[in-house]
């Protein structure tokens, strides 16, 4: 019997096997839940995925700047679960323009961008799932620490300092509904994401040497780990916080 015994977990923004979504995912069906995801653009791709997972998952596809897709959202799901009792959050894209040095020069339109997709997302989705949450559950999202100024991360980094907020006051006004709202904040792991990111190597070649326990970016186990603790029974009275998953670089200076 695992911590997700009989949960029913909807988990976003998987594309490969080297998501952490997808990591996810599998450690949730390991620990008893029944998974469905979804996924956005190269859908074919997406639903190949989904058959690696321990148990073949159901795939939706989502958009979340779209109104339609995300009005839509509760009845898809609902198509293959009576309910969810969590929401895994794994969605975030900025322009290229957005990061890599370029912060003084960015549009607005491609700023703007990256706050829909990475930080007003957290709401949205919320929001679209929160039909099928009637007896609470949990609400987890990734993010990386944004109490610093990162190299190369730019306009990435202040969408993620929003997400941060969001999730504040997100589990400020889903609490008395028993929703709790929650944040894992990962050291960078080699992902489709992270390979857009411009100069993604200063942090890959300088966390390991400055976390106290050491940072492996090629495995995201610890970090879906957390994710999978968050939405378990284990956290009851826990919401508005973020947990660090970066070997202990967040606590120590440089």
């Amino acid at each position: 019997m695992g911590i997700l015994d009989g949960k029913r977990i909807l988990v976003t923004g998987v594309l490969t096997d080297a998501s952490i979504g997808f990591h996810i995912a599998r450690l949730a069906q390991q620990e008893g839940a029944t998974v469905v995801l979804t996924g956005f653009g190269r859908m074919s791709l997406v639903e190949r995925i989904a058959k690696r997972l321990p148990e073949a998952a159901p795939v939706i596809e989502l958009d979340v700047t779209s109104a339609e897709d995300l009005d839509g959202l509760a009845g898809k799901v609902a198509a293959h679960v009576d309910g969810l009792d969590g929401v895994v959050h794994s969605i975030g894209f900025a322009p290229q323009t957005a990061m890599g040095g370029n912060f003084m020069n960015t549009p607005w339109d491609d700023v703007a961008t990256a706050v829909q997709v990475s930080t007003y997302s957290l709401k949205s989705l919320t929001a679209a799932c929160l039909p099928l949450m009637k007896n609470g559950g949990s609400v987890v999202g990734l993010d990386f620490d944004a109490t610093q100024a990162w190299p190369v991360y730019d306009w990435m980094g202040v969408a993620k300092a929003g997400l941060e907020s969001t999730a504040r006051y997100l589990a400020k006004y889903l609490g008395p509904d028993g929703v709790r709202v929650n944040l894992v904040a990962a050291g960078p792991l080699k992902t489709m994401a992270a390979k857009s990111i411009p100069g993604f190597e200063e942090f890959t070649n300088v966390w390991p040497d400055k976390a106290p326990l050491g940072w492996d970016v090629a495995d995201p186990e610890p970090t879906a780990k957390a994710c999978v603790a968050l939405l378990s029974d284990w956290f009851p009275a826990t919401t508005g916080e973020i947990v660090h998953v970066d070997g202990g670089v967040h606590a120590v200076g440089g």
